[in-house]
């Protein structure tokens, strides 16, 4: 089930979820730099991802990291 929920997503929370798996510390600009779209736009995508459940914050916004959470 998880699988067709991440084919649904647009390509830019798709690239997201990617770079969160290889490094659960990296920064919102380094994910505007790869994804291409401006920090705001990372934003809503990871907020968009929060909701469908798929991406958590673990610890706080600094010294914290991002897990990808695949439900199965």
């Amino acid at each position: 089930m998880a699988e067709g929920l991440v084919e649904r997503l647009v390509e830019s929370q798709r690239k997201i979820l990617e770079l969160v798996k290889k490094n659960p510390y990296v920064s919102k600009n380094e994910l505007s730099n790869k994804v291409g779209i401006s920090t705001t736009a990372i934003d809503k995508n990871i907020n968009q991802l929060k909701k469908k459940g798929l991406l958590k914050r673990i610890g706080p916004d600094k010294g914290g990291h991002w897990e990808v959470v695949l439900q199965g």
